[in-house]
């Protein structure tokens, strides 16, 4: 007889010694309610040119479909808070996360430990491991095993830690013990609301405009940025943290202790200027690992000139 309680001990535990903050876990199950909110959110267009948010929407609303025979989808997070700060105040700014070593390799590698661990220790289980890079809803079942609460700003806030983690999977075939949802303490806070400079949280919150966050103009959108959003970027050249930043259960974040987050040490020295003048070789050598890659030399030289346009014409 499989021994769910231990079975479970024992993953939460080399989770955690794999450096995971928290792990919840929930049972693997058909996502109705999250499946219509989604279904809801693509049709008002809200991922604009993301299209693979559109694509494998049974395998993203049911993990069975991702792990035939699924039982338990395993929910991780990650710490990445730093206090560090870019030195230049007039710098155009990067968001938090993108700091140090793309955390798809450096998360991946951990999780791939954690299965093999679950594969020595508890028997023949099969799973398979995800860092956004599949897709599953992360922020849906995080809420589900109860490691938060979907704040208005849409991130998973953690009552005790705040919301600079990243998200991971484990999905097993495998039943464990199952945590449930807690509740949402947002109240009547609408910092997140207010602080958006580009309005891309819905007044009453919990919905987020994917093609108005500036997140998504700087990263994921390849074309030219609207002029519509001309000079309300506030300097965010990659990604943007304003509705973590203002967010006041993040007064509870501590800086992580990920040697791999850590920047190169010349990124947070470079001046307003040195980013203008940034040659695709610097960018080569500041980012060889980095997050930033994504939106390739092209695309960050395009958010600068984007956010100097904004500046010169206000």
């Amino acid at each position: 007889m499989p021994d769910t309680a231990e079975n479970t001990r024992l993953i939460r535990e080399e989770a955690r010694r794999l450096g995971f903050s928290y792990v919840g876990i929930s049972k693997a199950e058909q996502m109705e309610e999250e499946a219509r909110r989604l279904e809801a959110w693509l049709n008002k267009g809200m991922h604009g040119r993301m299209g693979y948010m559109a694509r494998h929407f049974d395998k993203r609303t049911d993990p069975r479909n991702l792990v035939p025979g699924a039982r338990s989808v395993i929910s991780l997070m990650y710490n990445y808070f730093t206090e560090k700060e870019q030195k230049d105040a007039g710098a155009p700014k990067i968001s938090k996360y993108a700091y140090g070593k793309d955390y798809h390799f450096v998360l991946k590698h951990k999780l791939k430990s954690l299965l093999a661990f679950i594969k020595e220790n508890i028997g023949q289980v099969e799973g398979r491991v995800f860092v956004d890079s599949a897709p599953v809803l992360e922020r849906d079942w995080a809420r589900r095993s109860g490691l938060g609460w979907t704040g208005k700003n849409t991130m998973l806030i953690h009552p005790r830690a705040g919301s600079y983690f990243f998200l991971a999977e484990v999905i097993l075939d495998l039943a464990l013990e199952y945590d449930g949802p807690i509740k949402d303490y947002c109240g009547t806070c609408r910092r997140c609301i207010d602080a958006c400079p580009t309005d891309a949280i819905s007044p009453e919150g919990y919905i987020l405009d994917g093609s108005r966050c500036i997140s998504y103009l700087t990263i994921e959108l390849k074309e030219a940025i609207p002029d519509a959003f001309k000079g309300q970027f506030e300097n965010w050249m990659f990604g943007c943290d304003i509705c973590q930043e203002v967010c006041p259960w993040n007064r509870f974040s501590r800086p992580h202790d990920e040697p791999e987050f850590e920047p190169h040490p010349d990124l947070l020295k470079m001046t307003g200027e040195e980013w203008e003048e940034l040659t695709e070789e610097a960018f080569r050598e500041l980012f060889r690992k980095s997050a930033v890659k994504r939106t390739k030399f092209q695309g960050l030289k395009r958010n600068i000139a984007f956010l100097k346009k904004g500046r010169h014409e206000h």
